[in-house]
């Protein structure tokens, strides 16, 4: 089994901002939507951040698999 400790604490996610002259061409809905996705990714990456941290900051396949099982993929929000 392998496994290596993780060296992101939650506190250390910093998320840089888009450039704005790609945003300015986009529709409203579609910046809407981009917002929703983003806000949920940072928020899934939140939460498997603070897990590690919680099971000994070691990603072992175990940890893996539970990730897998509680945190579903960020793109099936629907």
């Amino acid at each position: 089994m392998a496994h290596a400790a993780s060296t992101i604490a939650p506190g250390e996610l910093r998320y840089s901002k888009p450039p704005t002259d790609r945003l300015v061409s986009r529709g409203l809905l579609r910046r809407l939507f981009d917002a929703m996705i983003a806000s949920r990714q940072r928020q899934a990456e939140r939460e498997i951040a603070w897990y590690l941290q919680r099971t000994g900051g070691k990603f072992t396949d175990t940890t893996e698999r539970e990730i897998e099982r509680h945190f579903p993929p960020t793109w099936s929000f629907w």
